[in-house]
């Protein structure tokens, strides 16, 4: 069954975030893009939050129950079309760290993956989940800082796999800009100490492999320094010259168009689009996740994209975080969620 033919799995996040806000607002506002999407989760949490998005006075979005993913195919527009993945007891109280709604978003991203590694779903899409609550729910959930880690594991379980046989790296990206992070959830102290040569070069490498198919050309990487002004010839650090320099050259080696280190306070700039004309790059790898993360979200986390490379299955989410601060509002913008789904298909069909 082609990608086209298949559902695409918006998995519930934090039951006690805006996740199930913009899920109900993205099918309420984009049923154009969300037709052939269904949600994993759980029924109880979605008809809550489909009250909070209406208002008073205001109907709120039905619920379609399904009972297999394709299912969500026919499903009408304007509706929400929920697989049962799990079952809460209770409602978690919006904005507060709840370990039940930390197992129950590990579980719907646990069931989503597998699914998608089945190829029973296109890709999944991931509502945001709280890295605290994830880590209170306990085993297995608890060995894992945030998405990405999950995925990895549940594919290299598929796969029969060492987890470090699966090489993952985030993607963030926006219709102005893409950045691939060497490291992700780290201390500082460590991501510093994850710049290596394989690393970097790894990194090179799947950043190539992803974008390739998408562009339907050779990408053009810019790779960001560690240090100030890229080291500055080795003043502020030689970690430009010691390692990212020869990873870089040994990319090149192997046909990747790849420049750089470059300073990391200008790079990004480099590498914008914008006004009708394509940035010097299509892509920056940056050392660490805020270099990175930083100039992606002052962009607009509106628009951003977070996808994982490497998985051997499609995955995207929205460019920010459970916003526990405006949880029960109905007032959470879904239009990274929608961005998410969007991407997701284009990478469906790349």
């Amino acid at each position: 069954m082609s990608a086209t033919q298949r559902p695409l799995a918006i998995t519930l996040g934090d039951a006690a975030g805006i996740g199930p806000e913009i899920i109900v607002k993205a099918f309420r506002d984009a049923p154009s893009v969300l037709h052939g999407c269904f949600i994993a989760g759980d029924a109880a949490v979605l008809r809550r939050a489909a009250q909070w998005v209406a208002g008073e006075g205001e109907p709120a979005l039905p619920l379609a129950l399904l009972d297999s993913p394709r299912e969500a195919l026919d499903a009408p527009p304007r509706c929400l079309p929920v697989l049962q993945v799990a079952t809460l007891p209770t409602l978690p109280v919006p904005g507060r760290v709840s370990a039940q709604a930390g197992w129950l978003a590990g579980r719907c991203v646990s069931w989503a993956a597998q699914a998608a590694l089945r190829g029973e779903i296109a890709a999944l899409v991931t509502a945001p989940l709280h890295k605290e609550a994830l880590s209170a729910a306990g085993a297995p959930y608890d060995a894992f800082p945030g998405h990405t880690e999950l995925l990895q594991a549940e594919a290299a379980a598929f796969l029969g796999r060492a987890v470090r046989d699966v090489p993952v790296r985030m993607m963030l990206a926006n219709d102005e800009l893409r950045t691939v992070l060497v490291s992700i959830h780290v201390s500082l102290r460590q991501a510093i100490e994850a710049v290596t040569h394989d690393n970097v070069l790894q990194t090179l490498r799947i950043t190539h492999a992803a974008l390739k198919p998408v562009l339907g050309r050779v990408p053009r990487i810019g790779v960001a320094g560690l240090n100030p002004h890229a080291g500055e010839g080795g003043l502020f650090g030689r970690e430009e010259i010691e390692v990212i320099a020869p990873a870089i050259a040994q990319a090149r080696a192997e046909e990747l168009d790849v420049s750089g280190p470059f300073a990391p306070d200008t790079v990004f700039m480099r590498a914008r689009a914008g006004g009708g004309r394509p940035g010097e790059f299509d892509v920056v790898v940056a050392m660490y996740h805020d270099q990175g993360l930083i100039p992606i979200k002052y962009l607009g986390v509106e628009n951003g994209v977070n996808v994982t490379l490497g998985l051997p299955m499609v995955r995207t989410s929205p460019d920010h975080g459970t916003a526990f601060d405006i949880a029960g509002t109905g007032r959470a913008d879904a239009s990274s969620l929608i961005e998410a789904v969007r991407m997701a298909r284009q990478l469906c069909h790349a």
